[in-house]
């Protein structure tokens, strides 16, 4: 039996949203390939990267909601687990 995830609920939501940030990548190679201004590229790189944040931000709101919940609800060892995870994955969004 597969782990059920946070996310699974809304999963076909999360892969448009992947696509359409893949899309943006592939809209800044394009750029590039064809000498774009670079202001213009950079501009195209803060969307992608606030749209990768965004993605981010939304699965660690389901990690905590489902993963870390369930975890803490349950208590000992686990629950110590699932915090110290969510605690290193909040430290390295904050440091990108």
């Amino acid at each position: 039996m597969a782990a059920t995830h946070g996310y699974s609920n809304d999963k076909q939501s999360h892969i448009n949203r992947l696509r359409r940030i893949e899309g943006q990548i592939r809209g800044l190679q394009r750029m590039v390939e064809s000498d774009q201004y670079c202001i213009d590229i950079l501009t195209q790189t803060s969307a992608a990267n606030k749209a990768l944040q965004s993605f981010a931000l939304s699965m660690l709101d389901e990690h905590l909601k489902h993963c870390v919940s369930h975890a803490v609800a349950n208590g000992g060892a686990e629950a110590d687990e699932k915090v110290r995870e969510a605690s290193e994955a909040i430290a390295r969004l904050v440091r990108s």
